[in-house]
C-alpha cells in the first residue's frame, strides 16, 4: 500500500494523554497527526448528555482531577480551571452512630471525629498520618514530569524511612491498623487504595499501596478537584491547544498496524474512505499495552481486569439524610462513602474473590453540580436539579461474564439499597425523569467500559499501576514510556506513572521524542 504522507509523529488515540503529547510536539515545531477511532476526541475524559432531552453534561467516565500538573496547563496555555471542594469526605456512621465529616476546617473536622469516637485520639492520628502523606506528596509529585528516578534516588528524595516503609515496602493495611483503631476511620483511609483496584489491605503484591500513592500525591497535596465544565472541558482545551499549534487531528480513523525498523515507522489505518498508510519518525500509542502489542505484533501483556462500577444520575433534588448533624449539600459535595468501613471492605473483597457480587456493595458518591453548576442548563439549575456520580468498588469483571445485564441490574439495586439506609427517603424518589419519562440513571460495569472504550478487561488504568521509579528488571526506560521499539512510545494510562487524568504519560512521551 502506498504511503500517503510523512509526519514527525503519529499519535494513535485522541484521549487526553495523546492530546497532551500532540500539543507539546506541535508547539515544538514537529508535524503531528492524531488518529482517533471514535467520532470524538477525549477517550474516557469526556462530558456528555446521557439522558434524552435533558440539558445536563455529565463527566461520563472519569470525573475528578488531582494528578494533572499545573505545569502542563501553563505550558500549553489551556483554558481550563478546577475548583476545590468545600468538603473532602463524609462517611455515615449508621445504626444511630454519628457520621464522619472531613473538611471545612480543622476545628470542624476535630468535632466530627470527637462525635464519632468520643475523643481526640483518632483525629490526632489522622493529622499525623496525613502529615506523612503530605511530606511524601511534596517530594514525589514533582518527579512525575521528570525522567524516572531510580528506586534509591526516590527513597533519598523522600528522606523518611518510616514513610518509605509504610508506602513502598509493607502492605498498607499495616500502617492503617497502627495509626487508627476505629473501623469507620480505617475504611475511609483505605478507600483511596481501592479505586479501580481489586486488592485487600494486606495484599503482599502492594497493588493497593501503588493505587493509594497516586491518590494522595496529586498536586503535592492529594486534593481531588472538580473540573469546571466537566471533564470534557479539559479534553476540549487540549484539542484546541494541539490544533492551534498545528497538529492535525482526525476522528473516525482507526489505526490497525504499526510497522517499524526502529528509526522509521509506517502506520496503517482505516476510515470511511478505506485503508491508508502514513509514515512517521515516531509513533506514540495513546492506548493500552494490549492494543500496543496488537498494533506492533508484539507479545500481549498479562490480561487486565477492571473492578469498578460507575453510575451516573440526575436528581430533582438532593435526598434528605438520617444524620441530622450534617447537611446534605455538604455530605454530597465531598466524597460520600457508603458501606466502606474497614470490615465491610474486607468482606466485599472476600465475596468478590469467591465469585459473588458483594452482598453489601461498597461505593462512593459525589455531586459535581454543587461545586460547579455550569454542567447544568439554566432551567435545571434554577429548579434545583443536581448531578450525582457513584463509583463502586470490588466488582471485578469476572462477576459480569455470565450475564452482564442481569449482574448490572442486581448490583445497581443492591448498591442503591445501601445508600438508602442512610437517607430519609429512597433515592429513586429524587431521580429526575428524561424526556421519555424514564429515570435519569445509567450504570457501567467493567465489561461495558471494555466495549465502549476498549479498556482491557474494563481496567481504568489499563493494567496494574507501577511505583513511580525505574525498574531495571522490566526495562522501564528513561521516561517510563519506552517500548521494545526505539521509535514507538506508550503514552496511555498503562505507561509507568500512568493512570488517572494526569496528562503525565503524554507529557513524558513528548519529552522522550524531543530528547529533553
Amino acid at each position: 500500500m502506498p504511503v500517503q504522507d510523512s509526519y514527525d509523529a503519529v499519535i494513535v488515540g485522541g484521549g487526553h494523554n495523546g492530546l497532551v503529547a500532540a500539543a507539546y510536539l506541535a508547539r515544538a515545531g514537529r508535524s503531528v497527526l492524531v488518529l482517533e477511532r471514535l467520532d470524538r476526541t477525549g477517550g474516557a475524559a469526556v462530558s456528555t448528555r446521557p439522558f434524552a432531552g435533558v440539558d445536563a453534561r455529565l463527566s461520563r467516565y472519569s470525573y475528578l482531577v488531582s494528578l494533572l500538573p499545573r505545569r502542563i496547563v501553563r505550558d500549553l496555555g489551556l483554558d481550563f480551571a478546577v475548583r476545590r471542594r468545600t468538603v473532602s469526605s463524609y462517611t455515615p456512621g449508621g445504626r444511630g452512630r454519628a457520621g464522619l465529616l472531613v473538611g471545612g476546617n480543622a476545628d470542624r473536622t476535630r468535632e466530627s471525629f470527637a462525635r464519632l469516637t468520643g475523643g481526640d485520639k483518632e483525629f490526632t492520628s489522622w493529622q499525623s498520618f496525613y502529615a506523612v502523606m503530605r511530606h511524601v506528596a511534596e517530594r514525589v509529585f514533582p518527579t512525575l514530569t521528570e525522567p524516572l528516578p531510580a528506586r534509591e534516588a526516590l527513597r533519598a528524595r523522600i528522606g523518611d524511612e518510616a514513610a518509605w516503609r509504610m508506602l513502598f515496602e509493607e502492605p498498607l493495611g499495616v500502617a492503617i491498623e497502627e495509626y487508627f483503631t476505629d473501623d469507620l476511620v480505617r475504611g475511609t483511609v483505605l478507600t483511596d487504595a481501592l479505586i479501580g483496584t481489586f486488592a485487600d489491605a494486606h495484599d503482599p503484591t502492594l497493588l493497593q499501596n501503588r493505587c493509594f500513592l497516586y491518590h494522595v500525591i496529586g498536586g503535592g497535596t492529594g486534593d481531588w478537584n472538580v473540573p469546571v465544565g466537566g471533564m470534557g472541558a479539559l479534553t476540549d482545551a487540549l484539542a484546541n491547544a494541539a490544533g492551534a499549534a498545528g497538529a492535525e487531528i482526525v476522528t473516525g480513523h482507526e489505526a490497525t498496524r504499526v510497522d517499524t525498523d526502529g528509526s522509521r515507522a509506517e502506520v496503517t489505518f482505516r476510515s470511511d474512505t478505506g485503508e491508508a498508510t502514513v509514515a512517521a519518525r515516531h509513533v506514540l500509542v495513546n492506548a493500552s499495552p494490549e492494543a500496543l502489542a496488537a498494533l506492533t505484533g508484539g507479545e500481549p501483556p498479562a490480561p487486565a481486569e477492571g473492578a469498578q462500577f460507575k453510575v451516573n444520575m440526575l436528581l430533582r433534588r438532593l435526598p434528605r439524610l438520617r444524620d441530622r448533624c450534617v447537611d446534605a449539600r455538604e455530605a454530597f459535595a465531598g466524597t460520600f462513602h457508603v458501606a466502606e468501613g474497614y470490615g465491610q471492605l474486607a468482606a466485599a473483597y472476600g465475596e468478590a474473590s469467591a465469585g459473588r457480587l458483594p452482598s453489601v456493595p461498597p461505593s462512593e458518591i459525589y455531586c459535581h453540580s454543587l461545586t460547579d453548576p455550569s454542567v447544568l442548563g439554566p432551567e435545571l439549575a434554577a429548579r434545583g436539579h443536581q448531578t450525582l456520580t457513584l463509583f463502586g468498588l470490588h466488582t471485578p469483571a469476572r462477576l459480569f461474564a455470565h450475564d452482564n445485564g442481569a449482574a448490572r441490574a442486581e448490583l445497581l439495586a443492591a448498591t442503591l439499597a445501601q445508600l438508602d439506609t442512610h437517607l430519609e427517603e429512597p433515592l429513586s424518589d429524587c431521580l429526575a425523569p428524561d424526556a421519555d419519562g424514564r429515570p435519569c440513571i445509567e450504570a457501567k460495569t467493567p465489561l461495558d467500559l471494555e466495549r465502549e472504550l476498549r479498556l482491557p478487561g474494563g481496567h481504568i488504568f489499563h493494567r496494574a499501576l507501577s511505583f513511580p521509579y525505574a525498574d531495571e528488571s522490566t526495562g522501564t526506560g528513561r521516561w517510563g514510556v519506552e517500548t521494545a521499539h526505539a521509535n514507538v512510545l506508550l503514552c496511555g494510562a498503562g505507561a509507568v506513572r500512568g493512570g488517572g487524568v494526569s496528562g503525565v504519560p503524554g507529557h513524558n512521551a513528548a519529552m522522550a521524542v524531543l530528547g529533553r
